[in-house]
This record gives structure tokens, sequence and C-alpha cells, in this order.
């Protein structure tokens, strides 16, 4: 499918609407541009419709693409689905493009890791020389592979469980789900639904595809789904385990082991995160014998050490919006530390989930932002410090560390009080890290 003389209606004009919005545009498209903020950026070309959504804009075109801020129940978008007007979700569409140009999908999501997981498996890939794009919900939107499609070999793709509301004609040749914990149940309304988006991520898979979920699901709700897919699992065969310092393949194209001693990154988690990318890598054309572990790095603000002064290690784990996210933050430190926790809370969060492994790991605890107050409340009885936001909350922490202690940032929240994005949350931080002495 082309756009060429098609009146496209882009929906949500973050930055996968600005890129199917573009695309529309140069296969010749009318397009309209429409997104409730009345700010929202301006695309040369288009027509836009913004600080308001016009009901007749969804039922007079020819194609409706949704951006992933948009859940799928939007009103204009379900009387437009009734009138028969094609809807998909931007990630959908790319998908189904790219596969039709022999571009083969790995795709991985979870409630927690997925940015990981994603990156770790696209170096992999190039470790081996393929031609990877790496993006989705990570970074760049899947649509800008359409252009690169004749010279790229693989498309590893973060994928929300957002944008498996719409998830279009998405095949993997091997897809994950990490994980499964509280989050995002604002929209989604329950664990369960939840569970069900997430396995909309194998439904179109096929017999020669591999679908992939933990052999241990703390929340007792995922399965493989309805799928036509070769089942693997996380932790046991057929699929990845670890043994000691080796990841071990089994009813893969190239099974075996893989040295894991060599990890440098922190925590227990990024070892089960370097086994899914294996996993992931091998499924999608790497041998076993092109990947070296060692070489691995991580991406921003996931437990990234950011300064060193004084016997003091400060470490930016922004991306841990939630408490599922910062309990793996907090275990992957091994260290005394001072840990600050806050930002905007998600509905639902326990914050008192927190409780035992704050009190064997943490000498202070320092609550911030708007569920400050809520966090403290929970954790009532440990050393509680309150500060109104980050900033306080990094100088009262170098005010109290000492060395051969860690200062970190899992705020266990979204940064929505304060910041844009838990990614400038974490410039923030490392800034102010660097400039406060402890």
């Amino acid at each position: 499918m082309t756009f060429q003389e098609k009146h496209v209606l882009v929906v949500g004009m973050g930055r996968s609407g600005q890129s199917i919005a573009k695309l529309a545009l140069s296969e010749g498209a009318k397009v309209t541009c429409t997104d409730l903020r009345e700010d929202a950026p301006q695309m040369e070309g288009c027509t836009h419709v913004y600080g308001l959504h016009d009901r007749l804009d969804f039922l007079e075109v020819d194609q409706i693409i949704v951006s992933p801020g948009v859940p799928a129940t939007q009103r204009d978008l379900v009387a437009a689905m009734a009138a028969g007007v094609p809807v998909c979700g931007e990630l959908g569409l790319a998908a189904a493009r790219l596969q039709a140009a022999g571009v083969p999908i790995v795709a991985v999501t979870g409630t927690n890791g997925k940015s990981s997981v994603t990156d770790l498996t696209g170096q992999l890939l190039r470790q081996a020389g393929k031609r990877v794009f790496v993006g989705g919900n990570l970074g760049n939107p899947l649509t800008d592979a359409i252009t690169q499609a004749d010279s790229l070999d693989v498309a590893v793709v973060e994928v929300s469980s957002y944008q498996l509301e719409l998830p279009g004609g998405l095949c993997p040749t091997a897809a994950v789900i990490l994980n499964l914990a509280p989050d995002h149940l604002g929209r989604h309304g329950s664990m369960e639904n939840y569970a069900a988006i997430k396995q909309r991520i194998f439904s179109r898979m096929g017999p020669e595809g591999l679908a992939v979920i933990p052999a241990k699901d703390s929340s007792g709700l995922l399965c493989h789904g309805k799928t036509a897919a070769v089942q693997a699992w996380l932790g046991r065969g057929p699929g990845v385990r670890i043994e000691g310092d080796l990841i071990s393949l089994q009813g893969t194209p190239d099974d075996g082991t893989v040295d894991l001693s060599g990890l440098s990154l922190l925590g227990a988690h990024n070892r089960d995160n370097a086994a899914a990318a294996v996993l992931l890598a091998v499924c999608a054309g790497a041998p076993r014998s092109a990947m070296n572990l060692s070489q691995l790095t991580a991406l921003p603000h996931r437990l990234q050490p950011v300064h060193d002064q004084g016997g003091v290690r400060w470490v930016n784990d922004s991306k841990a919006t939630n408490v599922d996210a910062a309990l793996v933050g907090i275990a992957g430190i091994g260290a005394p530390m001072v840990v600050l926790l806050g930002g905007k809370g998600k509905p639902g969060a326990d914050y008192n989930r927190l409780r035992p492994l704050l009190q064997e790991q943490a000498r202070a605890v320092i609550c911030f932002g708007a569920s400050g107050p809520e966090i403290a409340q929970a954790l009532q009885g440990l050393p509680v410090r309150h500060a109104s936001g980050l900033g306080e909350a990094v100088q009262t922490a170098a005010e109290i560390v000492q060395p051969d202690e860690v200062v970190l940032l899992s705020p266990a929240c979204a940064s929505f009080d304060e910041f844009s994005d838990f990614e400038d949350r974490g410039r923030v931080f490392s800034a102010l890290a660097r400039e406060t002495s402890p």
C-alpha cells in the first residue's frame, strides 16, 4: 500500500505522527493532521486541526493513522471504524510496509527492560555484520525505516502496549514479552486487559516465527495466546537460560552457549536482558560465534553511572518509571546507597513494595516531586527525607552521602510533574550530580 492520491488523517503529532505525515506527503497524499494540543508541530504541506478533533475529519478520509499516545477507544476513532474507515497504528502500518519489502522484524515488549533488550539485540546483530534499524517505541519511529528498506537486513523494534492496541500488520520473525507488572492501568483498565494487549504481539505470527514468554511470570497472566508460532521461554528450553556464566540456547537456528562472563552492565537483570537479546539475535540470523558480550553498552538513563567524586558514585536510572523497574534498579547496585524516589506517580502504584529492599540496602531515601508525600507515607519508619523537586533532592543527597556509597535516582514514577520525559529528568540529574560536591 502507498498513500498516492489518498486523503490521510494523522491523529496525534508526536514523533511517530510527524514521521508518517512526512511519508504520506512524499507519496502524494493529501494529509490532515489533528491533535488536541493547540501548539502541536506544524507540518509543511499539511492541513492542521489543532486544539480539537472534528468528527468530519475522521469520517471523510481514505485512511487514518494513529499515534500511540491516542487510545484506540477515542470516540472519533470508534466512529470512524464503525463507518468503515481504515484505522491503523503508525507502527503496525510501517511494519506491514517493511515486511512486504522483505525486511524481517524482531519485536520486543514487556513492562520493563524492553528498551534495553531492543538496543542490545541491535548491537549483537551489528557485531555480526547485519544492517539493522533499531527503533519503534525506542527512539526513531518505525516509519523512518521504510525509506531505508533496500539497505536493511532486519528491523529490531520496541513495541509498547499502546502500539499494540492497533497492531495492524505487525508479524515478527521473533517476538518476546519480557515480563508483566502493573503499569498503564489508567489506560488499559486491568492487568488482565493489559496482558491480553501485550499478547497481540504474537497474533499474526506464522509457524516459522518464534514467540517467547518468561518461564516464571510473576503476574500469572502471560501466555503465548492464539499464535501459530513456535513457542519458547526465557529461563528454560526450548528458548534461553543462564547457567553460571553461560547463556544456553535450545530450539533456535544456532543452539549452544555464549560466554556471559565479560558482560560489564550493572545488575543481575542485565544478564537476563543480554540472554533475551542473544536469543532474538540468533533468530534474526546472527551466529553465536560473532557475539562478544563484553562489548555491549547500556542505554542512557538505565543504571548509568554518571559521576564519581570523593568515593561517591552517582547513578542515573531515570527510566525506572514504575515500582517494578525501581526494584530492579535498587537491587542492581550491590552497595550502600541513598535512593531518590519521586515524580508523578502512576495509578495503582504500590510504593510499599519497595520497603523490604530499601530496608536492606538504602541508608537513606529522599522523596521528591508530586508523589513524594505519598511515597514517604508508604515508607513510614524508614530513614526518609523530603524534597520539593529533583534539584533539592540531589542537594540533600550530596549533603548526607558518605564515601563508598551510591546516590541512585531510580524514581518509581513518571517525570511529567517537572520534566518533559524520563530522558530530560535523567539529563538534569546527571548535570546536577556533576555540579554537586559531596
